[in-house]
């Protein structure tokens, strides 16, 4: 099969990837430098190139709260744009399905918890990564549209965060599996006897390890038709204090964590309820966190080290 993944060279994509193509499908994975698929034209020149039956968008522009907040008009605007030009695009070249990641920062901030499929829209986003989670709800809402309309297949997929090996590291632009992982390493490293992390600590978050989401994002592909959308996760949450507890035990810091409350902590809690996509897909995440925190320290240590 002829499939596009869009953000292929990505830290999720890479996985899917090899995947795709260990099974033998022929994979086009565009590159941001010869395909800026925020403008129209440019996507269309990318579907008549690579002529997919089959469409991962997985492309996105990301981060953790502080990049969030710095860019909520750059997040907006690129991610609606890159999702309406592939949907559209699709429509135009006869695609018979599309798989659009979406984020868990699309459901509500007062939601339930778990969080469930159709409490989606029974409110907004958290203030803090309203603008994205707001371009990506969009993007459901038009992919049921082209759904009704032209018969286009698309479904859209939940994912819980992500983290793992290949992960961004960076620390503007970082989500916080890394963002801890690189502060700790380079403060054990440098000396320090601190580091500072943002709000209280308080806040859970679930956490996906990435080839585990690999997975779950070729069996919705090979097996899930619905417009409804699907969670991707472990169902289980850590409170963001637990969790430096935990990376600084398995970096090997041993200063002193601070929390600066007067940064903001995001939503209160995260995680989803995932029994659609072990009812539907068969699937279950195989990594437990521990596991995947220390395959995820050993690769940034061997990949990325810090200098003092």
């Amino acid at each position: 099969m002829k499939v596009l993944v869009t953000g292929g060279a990505g830290f999720l994509g890479r996985h899917v990837v090899h995947r795709l193509r260990d099974r033998g499908d022929d994979v086009f994975v565009p590159r941001r430098r010869e395909y800026d698929l925020t403008v129209d034209a440019e996507a269309a020149r990318l579907f008549a190139d690579a002529r997919p039956q089959l469409v991962l968008h997985l492309a996105a522009e990301v981060g953790g709260i502080g990049a969030n907040r710095a860019n909520p008009g750059r997040f907006w605007y690129a991610n609606l744009l890159l999702g309406a030009h592939v949907l559209e695009q699709s429509r135009a070249h006869g695609v018979g399905k599309v798989v659009v990641l979406g984020t868990t920062c699309e459901y509500p901030r007062d939601a339930p918890v778990p969080l469930r499929e159709d409490d989606l829209w029974q409110g907004y986003p958290e203030e803090t990564n309203a603008a994205y989670g707001v371009a990506k709800r969009a993007l459901l809402a038009g992919g049921q549209a082209y759904r009704d309309q032209y018969g286009l297949n698309v479904i859209h997929l939940l994912p819980a965060n992500l983290y793992g090996p290949g992960d961004d590291f960076d620390l503007e632009t970082g989500h916080v599996v890394a963002h801890l992982i690189r502060k700790m390493i380079e403060a054990e490293e440098r000396g320090e006897p601190e580091v500072v992390l943002w709000g209280d600590g308080s806040p859970t978050r679930e956490f996906l390890y990435v080839a585990d989401c690999a997975d779950a994002v070729l069996a919705a592909a090979d097996r899930y038709d619905d417009p409804r959308p699907l969670n991707l996760g472990t169902g289980e949450e850590i409170a963001i204090r637990e969790l430096a507890e935990l990376v600084a035990a398995l970096t090997g810091f041993s200063g002193e964590v601070r929390w600066d409350t007067s940064k903001p902590n995001g939503q209160p809690r995260r995680r989803l309820d995932v029994s659609r996509a072990r009812a539907v897909l068969g699937w279950r995440a195989r990594t437990p966190l521990r596991e995947g925190l220390e395959e995820t320290v050993a690769w940034y240590r061997a990949h990325a080290p810090v200098h003092a």
